[in-house]
């Protein structure tokens, strides 16, 4: 999508659809008279408005090749989300975007490819997903790492099995605890980096997911050999105005919504070790 003119002015769309992903987990596909003339980048975001509530960054979790479907998936873990994952087919919602920078795709030619996700961290890695495999042969290896809480919070489940048994990329999956009957991985998403298979020095590592399991995951990137500056996250802390003007997202000397929210590893580095008082 081409941002607005101005971009603090909302635009009104209308949910097409809307289809439940896990608990508490809901993905949206909006609808809107502009939305087939308006592009995005894999791994960009919206922001998005409940009225009457309030505005939050949400990622874009559909095919970028694809802009006339605007996907969104969203955890109901606040007032905002909450309201907008309760949001159903013909509701209104405000659209502020695209913002921010994407996967360096095009830095990944003939490169292998390791995608490392943690819970909902998978949504904003989708649309890079879905780019690499239209073009297939223009990469290495393809591997995708992906940790969840539980075996019933995976995401996108058919889609992780279908892109498993066309061979096209290694899917390795594990969870943090299972009660019920589960006979994969069990551990940390950062134990399945030593089952990938990948050359050091000609991979790119992109993450995100939780700020801890990146901060843990690029150190153990770093650890098997690849270089900080080929290791990017996703950050999505603090956003408000999307164009770097409010200062709420400033991290080290970045803005997370302009300059980001993906960062090389070589950038982030340094601020990660700074705690937070």
């Amino acid at each position: 999508m081409e941002p607005l003119a101005d971009p603090l002015v909302p635009r009104v769309l209308r949910v097409r659809r809307r289809r439940r992903d896990g608990p508490g987990v809901w993905t949206l596909e909006l609808e809107g008279s502009e939305a087939a003339e308006r592009s995005f980048t894999a791994g960009q975001f919206n922001m998005l408005t409940a009225f009457g509530v309030g505005e939050v960054p949400i990622s874009f979790s559909g095919d970028p090749a694809a802009p006339q479907r605007i996907v969104h998936t969203i955890r109901a873990v606040g007032p905002v989300s909450s309201a907008l994952a309760a949001l159903t087919a013909g509701d209104l919602l405000g659209v502020r975007g695209p913002f921010g920078n994407g996967w360096p795709l095009e830095s990944a030619l003939g490169q292998d490819v390791l995608i490392i996700a943690g819970g909902l961290g998978l949504a904003p890695l989708r649309p890079a997903l879905y780019r690499l495999l239209a073009e297939r042969e223009r990469y290495g290896r393809i591997s995708l790492l992906y940790g969840a809480r539980s075996p019933r919070e995976i995401l996108f489940e058919r889609e992780l099995a279908s892109w498993e048994r066309n061979g096209e990329l290694a899917v390795e999956i594990t969870v943090d605890h299972a009660l019920e009957p589960w006979h994969g991985h069990v551990g940390v998403v950062t134990t399945l980096i030593s089952r990938a298979q990948f050359d050091p020095q000609r991979t790119v590592a992109w993450v995100c997911g939780p700020e801890i399991m990146m901060r843990f995951a690029a150190e153990a990137l770093g650890a098997a050999g690849v270089p900080a500056g080929a290791i990017h996250l996703s950050m999505e802390r603090n956003m408000k105005c999307g164009v770097g003007t409010c200062g709420h997202c400033q991290f080290g000397g970045w803005f997370i919504c302009r300059d980001g929210p993906v960062l090389s590893y070589a950038t982030l580095r340094e601020p990660l070790r700074i705690r937070e008082l």
